[in-house]
């Protein structure tokens, strides 16, 4: 298997409509009137409140006619929280969802507008858990606004959804219907976030941007997106991670996290991501947190492999030009590259302190189950097919 090398030989899936800009969160009740008056919002606990324009944008929705029910999701939304929350919800005849969150919120979010019109349990549509129904649909309109920069979940067609434990999952309800009907992308909302959650979502879109560029389905429309995204991450991660207001690393952010959803969405992921799945169903550890801990273990693997077993793999290139890009260099070789790559990612990783799976409780004794249910769809679009050794030495180093 090789990474498409026709430049004109690609297809591209739907892709919500865009409004990008500070202050656009202002937009929201003009949007929100071209579907209806009746609304529902799905928000976070507790950091949507904290945002200046939170109280505005509510006092402007009543000034406006508009009636609006909230609804909260508290961490990574659970089959059982959606169906519940679907149930409840069903016969009050909403217009238009509107997510104003993290992933978990816009994820949840986008179950739900998929989910009020028909009569099934997510559990119907849940890839690999389930009887893998066809979503016939349609969903109610959804609008996406992201608070923070990382999953990308404003631009994909998958809410992912999660039950934790020994017999664990972490699943996508995927399907074209799904994608949002706008992305309201205001990158002031990023300013609330704090350093802990600024390293863990910023590091998952980097990884996001990474991995779909030395995808197996990489192709010219989703290379310079990425290319794009991982410019703007490298200049602007570590300022936002040390002043969370810099209003041009906030916009940075922004504008690398939903690419980094573009991305992932057309041309898939790799390891990192198939590792994160089942870390994320059996501990409790946050996606973006698993995503930065494993994202330069996953890389230097991958280099590793290719180099020992196939050393004419066009993935080799890519990531000899990421590790110019992100090490802000112009002329290294192939090899130097490789190592200022993972140099970069180390650092980066170190810096923003992001935990080790040992910190959550991962011992040696639980790899085998972790590599056993790793290998989901995005495993399948990793450059390269690592082997059960290699994938547990990857989880080994960062015990």
């Amino acid at each position: 298997m090789s990474i498409t090398t026709s430049l004109f030989d690609f297809s591209i899936a739907r892709l919500p409509g865009i409004e990008f800009g500070s202050g656009k969160l202002l937009r929201l009740p003009g949007l929100i009137r071209n579907y209806g008056n009746r609304v529902m919002l799905v928000t976070g606990n507790q950091s949507i409140a904290r945002q200046p324009s939170w109280q505005t944008l509510i006092n402007t929705l009543d000034q406006d006619g508009l009636t609006w029910q909230r609804v909260i999701v508290d961490g990574e939304p659970s089959p059982e929280l959606v169906d519940n929350i679907v149930t409840r919800y069903r016969d009050e005849n909403f217009d238009v969802v509107v997510g104003i969150g993290g992933g978990s919120v816009l994820d949840a979010a986008k179950a739900i507008a998929g989910l009020l019109t028909v009569s099934n349990s997510v559990m119907d549509f849940l890839e690999g858990v389930g009887p893998e129904l066809a979503y016939a649909g349609p969903p109610l309109p959804f609008i996406a606004v992201p608070t923070t920069a990382g999953t990308g979940s404003e631009a994909t067609k998958n809410a992912v959804l999660s039950r934790r434990g020994a017999n664990g999952f972490k699943k996508s309800f995927r399907d074209d219907q799904l994608v949002a009907d706008v992305a309201l992308v205001d990158p002031d909302l990023l300013k609330s976030c704090p350093p802990g959650l600024i390293a863990a979502n910023g590091m998952d879109a980097l990884t996001q941007l990474l991995e779909s560029y030395v995808s197996l389905r990489a192709n010219p429309f989703t290379d310079a997106l990425a290319l794009s995204g991982l410019e703007a991450v490298r200049d602007s991660l570590l300022p936002w991670y040390d002043d969370a207001g810099n209003d041009q690393a906030c916009a940075g952010m922004a504008y690398g996290a939903l690419l980094s959803g573009i991305t992932l969405a057309q041309s898939g992921l790799g390891s990192v991501h198939g590792l994160a799945a089942p870390l994320g169903a059996f501990f409790p550890i946050p996606h973006g947190v698993a995503c930065g801990t494993l994202v330069a273990a996953c890389t230097a693997r991958n280099i590793d492999a290719m180099l020992e077993r196939e050393p004419g793999n066009p993935a080799l290139d890519r990531y000899a030009r990421l590790g110019n890009l992100l090490g802000r260099q112009s002329c290294l070789d192939n090899n130097e590259a490789h190592a200022q790559l993972v140099k970069t990612l180390e650092h980066w990783t170190e810096r923003m302190r992001l935990p080790t799976l040992g910190d959550f409780n991962v011992t040696s004794t639980d790899l085998d189950n972790i590599v056993a249910n790793c290998r989901g769809s995005s495993m399948k679009t990793n450059p390269i097919k690592l082997e059960d050794g290699e994938i547990r030495q990857i989880l080994e180093s960062r015990l």
